[in-house]
């Protein structure tokens, strides 16, 4: 088994995140995005979309995306559950990492990914006013999102999940992106410090 990292790159370190929460080491080969070493030969067998992470199973199985290759070790090692138990929470872990997913995590993708000049050569073509666009939609889900935290300290049924490592990452990207979070949004900033001082953060 080997999973290839992209390093800093929000997706692998969801993966690494996921990883130390479980307490699983596995083999890793990082995958220079710089040097565009996710554009070679070898690495475009593995995943022709050019994505890190890549997660390599002993019997020649690629998994190539983030909650596929969590999902993986989820089922590989259940406990601690990150995906939730039983119908209610399976369900509840489901809405909120999907929610987190695409109404956080992929806006604030968006607005780095169009907006950075060091991201010109990775988003053809780079549309400016869909990076500014979403600068509006990270914001007002994040009002959103302070409501639901409030007296919480994990988003679905207040136990740790993948959830809360897709919103961890969502908002530590928001710095690459020059985004911040409103002082307004109390219980977010509290939900994100509580999180960050985990020490699965630092994977």
């Amino acid at each position: 088994m080997k999973l290839y990292d992209g390093g800093r790159v929000p997706n692998a370190r969801r993966v690494r995140v996921f990883l130390a929460e479980k307490g699983i080491a596995v083999p890793m080969e990082p995958v220079d995005l710089g040097r565009k070493e996710h554009k070679t030969e070898g690495f475009s067998a593995l995943n022709p979309l050019h994505r890190v992470p890549v997660l390599v199973l002993d019997d020649g199985t690629v998994l190539t995306e983030t909650i596929a290759i969590c999902r993986y070790f989820e089922e590989a090692q259940p406990a601690p559950p990150l995906f939730g138990e039983g119908a209610r929470g399976k369900a509840l872990v489901e809405m909120w990492q999907r929610r987190l997913e695409l109404e956080l995590f992929l806006p604030v993708a968006h607005v780095f990914r169009h907006l950075h000049p060091a991201m010109a050569d990775f988003e053809v073509p780079q549309v400016a006013a869909w990076g500014e666009a979403n600068k509006d939609r990270v914001i007002d889900y994040l009002a959103q999102l302070d409501r639901d935290l409030a007296g919480k300290d994990f988003v679905a049924d207040n136990r740790f999940s993948v959830a809360d490592i897709t919103g961890l990452i969502g908002i530590d990207f928001m710095k690459a992106a020059k985004l911040q979070v409103p002082d307004s949004c109390a219980n977010v900033l509290r939900w994100h410090a509580g999180l960050a001082a985990r020490p699965s953060a630092r994977a």
